[in-house]
């Protein structure tokens, strides 16, 4: 669901030419509506919808990558509080919201929570810029919803400006279960996260397309009922108000969200012919209900003295939900019902972990990792609970040509002699580690290996190659018996001249196209065929760079003798110097004389040629494309490839937040702009 956000959608259904329009002019409702009506509740609501851009960040193959996502929000508090999806706001660099008036600001995250797939964060609002108070919503926490509701929802589909929606309420208690109807389902986000356990979502038929995610459903007195999550096929999911209202509230008390835990999953009871209680399912190992001896099989009846009722899926996130709210580190009595006897067990709440860890990427290793949560580590079936999991590698890198290679699910204990217990200590234990050799202790299943892993030195780009030989400027082709005939000179043989470079020596002794070389000098050609195509080229590169030699031609039918000074061949595009800059993630090389002349670039076109750029990083994000020739960065000519090197030095040490490149693309020269996220990178290695 996540990646339907991607602006990458709005370029796929409506065409490219559509995704610069996130930002048009605001469509304001009408003016003064009646009361009741769709106009006057959306009229309500729409000063308070946001358009949030994103830079979103996922890991693959052992690298970082980046992507423009976008998405949907709602103000809610007049400082300037946003209410939307985690999966639109979770895993992001950077976050930018566009308000319905036009204002853009950026948005720092107060709180982000995945188990009910929301997020709140904060726009950077300078009030004495505004000319008026920022516009919110209201969550109507106490609002009935029942079904045949109308409904409307206000998003910004495919990331464009925003739109309104009109439907009913079709059920306002959904859950999910699994295909035989016999577990409750969580839903799945971007990288690996769940959610789905507190809520039961509005599921109601307002038209919902990638973009809105995180946008406000509203009833027809102009208030928030929910905030929407899911859709597709004509059907939308909203996360009840309810929820999201409890979210706030303790994102704006503790700036996190704290819940407490037990450690079981129930069923309903129905199919057990009982009206009240709960079966409990699991128990998870060292959980507060193991340690006060939970059961599965065993049946909850009271939770602190208060009877618990879930008879039907739709009840048991109302348990959960119960558990959450307890205090951490609590006392609570659980009144099970075993083996037709009743018991009272005494649990102490704690702290519920989170399902996954952070991940981080450690391009000296060429690995990206995440840190081993108690939940992690369950799921992935680990005997440890603590260290490193590594989750991708790159191909070739110093990892996977590590002795034994390093693999995928591998848990990083121990580098350099350093114990391993999160990603702030392998950073540390990699932070200005010199090439050579490095001691990995690792765990893999149940065995514990060592693995020798190079760091590598940094190389130069490619520079270099052959010696010079003598060079013709042309281009030609075999003149074939057929060929022959077809021009009216049958029966002779040679080379067809069908291009010559400008600048060069041929071009300044008048080597014309249609010329054809019937010998260099005394010797004369015998190419006929087209697997001759070379005999002209190791003619020329037997003689002497900078000789003048004698070309014997055939021109409009009569022969004639030309004489062209041989100068050294070009450089080849793959004897070019090259740099890789690792930050932005692309490499340059040097501009030959061919990509002058391919390009039809003037003679004197300097910079340096991009040949590649890495999918996902920051170069790619920003729109440099191969085979730009990059003229100058911030305002400062880079002619050749030192002075690109140090300009680049120049910008890592002073990390702007806007890195300008003025590259010349084909006929045309254009401008990108690099926009680093400097403070992602948590480690230097």
């Amino acid at each position: 669901m996540a990646r339907a956000e991607h602006v990458g959608w709005a370029a796929y259904v409506l065409g490219a030419t559509l995704a610069g329009a996130a930002f048009s002019e605001p469509v304001t409702p009408p003016v003064a509506p009646s009361e009741g009506t769709v106009e006057r509740a959306a009229s309500l609501v729409y000063p308070a919808l946001v358009n949030i851009s994103a830079v979103a960040r996922e890991f693959s193959e052992g690298r970082a990558m980046r992507f423009p996502a976008a998405g949907s929000g709602v103000i809610v508090t007049p400082e300037g509080h946003v209410l939307t999806n985690y999966h639109v706001a979770g895993n992001t660099t950077r976050l930018r919201c566009t308000l319905t008036d036009g204002a853009v600001y950026d948005a720092d995250v107060v709180a982000h929570d995945p188990l009910t797939d929301l997020s709140v964060l904060r726009l950077r609002v300078d009030p004495s810029a505004r000319s008026a108070p920022l516009s919110s919503a209201r969550l109507a926490v106490e609002a009935a919803v029942e079904v045949g509701d109308p409904v409307i929802a206000l998003g910004n589909p495919f990331a464009l400006s925003s739109s309104v929606t009109l439907g009913i309420v079709s059920n306002p208690r959904r859950v999910f279960t699994d295909f035989s109807g016999s577990e409750l389902s969580d839903v799945e986000l971007e990288g690996g996260e769940s959610t789905g356990w507190f809520t039961r979502w509005i599921q109601h038929d307002a038209l919902i397309l990638p973009g809105n995610s995180g946008g406000p459903l509203i009833n027809l007195a102009g208030e928030v009922i929910g905030i929407n999550e899911l859709g597709g096929g004509g059907i939308g999911f909203a996360i009840p108000a309810r929820v999201a209202a409890e979210v706030l509230r303790r994102a704006l008390a503790d700036g996190k969200i704290e819940r407490a835990f037990l450690g079981f999953s129930a069923l309903p009871v129905a199919k057990l012919g009982r009206a009240d209680g709960a079966l409990v399912a699991s128990v998870l190992p060292d959980s507060p209900a193991a340690r006060a001896d939970l059961r599965p099989g065993d049946l909850l009846l009271a939770l602190g003295g208060e009877p618990v009722v879930a008879r039907f899926f739709e009840q048991v996130p109302e348990l959960y939900q119960r558990i959450a709210e307890l205090p951490v580190g609590s006392e609570i009595v659980l009144s099970i019902e075993r083996d037709g006897a009743r018991l009272e067990l005494a649990a102490k709440t704690s702290a519920m972990e989170r399902s996954r860890g952070d991940e981080l990427e450690f391009r000296v290793l060429g690995i990206t990792a995440e840190e081993l949560t108690p939940l992690s580590a369950l799921a992935r079936n680990l005997s440890v609970r603590a260290g490193v999991v590594v989750t991708g590698l790159r191909p070739g890198q110093a990892a996977a040509t590590a002795k034994p290679p390093i693999q995928s699910g591998d848990v990083i204990l121990e580098a350099g002699g350093q114990k391993i217990a999160d990603l702030g200590a392998l950073s540390l234990a990699l932070e200005g580690a010199q090439p050579g050799p490095r001691l990995l202790r690792i765990r893999r299943g149940d065995e514990e290996l060592l693995s020798v892993v190079r760091l590598p030195e940094k190389r130069p780009g490619r520079w270099g190659g052959e010696l010079p030989k003598a060079w013709l400027g042309i281009q030609t082709q075999v003149l074939t018996p057929e060929l022959a005939r077809a021009i009216g000179i049958d029966g002779r043989k040679g080379f067809r001249v069908t291009e010559v470079y400008p600048w060069t020596e041929a071009a300044k002794a008048g080597l014309a196209v249609g010329d054809v070389v019937l010998g260099i000098e005394d010797l004369r050609f015998d190419a006929s065929r087209v697997q001759d195509g070379d005999d002209l080229r190791r003619a020329v590169e037997e003689r002497a760079i900078r000789e003048r030699v004698g070309l014997r031609l055939l021109r409009d039918g009569a022969e004639l003798s030309l004489a062209v000074l041989l100068e050294p061949r070009p450089t080849a595009s793959e004897e070019t110097r090259r740099s890789r800059q690792e930050e932005f993630e692309f490499t340059v090389r040097e501009l030959t004389f061919l990509d002058r002349v391919e390009r039809h670039w003037p003679r004197d076109a300097a910079g340096v040629l991009v040949v590649e750029v890495t999918s996902g990083g920051w170069a790619h994000m920003a729109g440099l494309r191969l085979g730009d020739l990059i003229v100058s960065l911030d305002g400062q000519a880079v002619p050749d490839m030192g002075a690109f090197e140090h300009g680049l030095e120049g910008i890592l040490a002073q990390r702007p937040q806007l890195v300008r490149v003025f590259v010349r693309r084909g006929p045309r020269t254009h401008f990108v702009f690099l926009e680093p996220e400097w403070t992602e990178r948590k480690n230097p290695a």
